[in-house]
Parts: structure tokens; C-alpha cells; sequence
């Protein structure tokens, strides 16, 4: 691992099984801090007999290095049901960003082929039964740091496929996050459509626009 940190648990997934449920999804959404692109959500869902080698070393996706991330994403991908949802830019500046997160982890839970039972999440409540809202979720629980990965590895080649339909920009590297280069070439050439003009480092910019 790139980074000491606990393991996540199934703990609260088990809580959830001893009440009754049968499946269990965790979600989680990523792309929350940038200032630009999507925020991405995924939701994954594990079932009590399910024993899997990735869950020994499934992190929040802050604590992997890319690589790890791709291939623990591969692992999640091929062994349990998940799915993602999207929430665009134009629609983080619509709403704002809480809404944005809640409408693309209901999108990744409507896309789920099954109905979970229980849903735990990060620190967002969410209109669906047997919801579990909790700090840290990613670090905590096994289904939301599996989601976590998912959403970023999604997330991050959305981003890199936006360089060549946005050259300029640098969303390959940065994947949209403020850094010293994102926040020069913003400056340099504008705003783009994929970025959220209500976010500070965009608006209080003196563009054009």
C-alpha cells in the first residue's frame, strides 16, 4: 500500500445482515473537490457469504496508488454487482455540490441489478430504506471503500478521455482538482464547459466570460 492506514472493516455490513438484510451496498461519490468534471458515485453491493481476496486489502481509493486502485477495481469489478452514476458539472452548479453527490448515488443504486437491503454511505443521507450514513464510511467499510475505488478509477479515465475532446487543460493530469497548473491554465484560457462556474477558483477569477 502507498499509505499505512486501518483496514476497513465489514462490521457494519455484518450489523446489517444480523437484522435481516440480505444484500448490502455501499456507496461512495468522487470528483466532490474539484473544479471541474463530474462527480462521480458507485455503489457496490456484498452478500453475507461472499469471502473475497480483495476485501484484505480494499482502501479508501486516497490511500492507493494508481495502480493498486486499477487493480483492486478490476478484482471489485468481476466478483461482486456494482454500477455508477453521474452527476454533471452544469448540474453541481445547479443544485450545488450535496445535491450533485445524492443524485449520483441514487443514479449508481438505480443502476444496480438488484435492490439492496441496506445502504451504507459517506456521510450522506441518502431517501432510500435501511440507509446507514457514516464519517469515514470509506475508511470504515469494506462496500464503501470498494465503491470509493471503483468511482475513482471511473472517474479518473473520464477525466483523461476529456483531454483530447478539451486539450488545454491538463485534465489528465489533474483530473480536474485545483493545483498550481489547472488554476494557471484556467486563468490562461477560461473556463470550459466541464467547469463548475459557482466554485470559487473559477468564479472569483477574472475571465471574460
Amino acid at each position: 500500500m502507498t499509505e499505512a492506514c486501518a483496514a476497513p472493516t465489514l462490521d457494519q455490513e455484518r450489523a446489517a445482515w444480523a437484522a435481516g438484510a440480505l444484500w448490502v451496498a455501499g456507496v461512495d461519490e468522487v470528483g466532490v473537490g474539484a473544479m471541474a468534471g463530474p462527480v462521480t458515485a458507485a455503489a457496490v453491493a456484498l452478500r453475507p457469504d461472499a469471502h473475497l481476496p480483495w476485501f484484505a486489502d480494499v482502501r479508501d481509493s486516497k490511500a492507493l496508488s494508481v495502480r493498486e486502485r486499477e487493480r483492486l477495481a478490476a478484482a471489485i469489478a468481476a466478483t461482486v454487482p456494482w454500477a455508477l452514476g453521474w452527476a454533471t458539472a452544469a448540474e453541481v452548479d445547479e443544485v450545488g455540490l450535496t445535491e450533485a453527490r445524492r443524485r449520483a448515488a441514487l443514479r449508481a443504486l438505480q443502476a444496480l441489478r438488484l435492490s439492496p437491503d441496506a445502504v451504507l454511505s459517506d456521510a450522506l443521507p441518502l431517501p432510500v430504506p435501511g440507509n446507514v450514513a457514516l464519517v469515514d464510511a470509506d475508511a470504515l467499510c469494506v462496500s464503501v471503500a470498494a465503491a470509493s475505488v471503483i468511482a475513482k478509477v471511473a472517474r479518473d479515465a473520464h477525466m483523461v478521455a476529456l483531454c483530447e475532446r478539451l486539450p488545454g487543460y491538463a485534465f489528465c493530469r489533474h483530473k480536474g482538482y485545483v493545483t498550481p497548473e489547472h488554476k494557471a491554465l484556467l486563468a490562461r484560457r477560461g473556463p470550459s464547459p466541464e467547469h463548475r462556474r459557482r466554485f470559487a477558483p473559477v468564479s472569483q477569477l477574472e475571465l471574460p466570460w
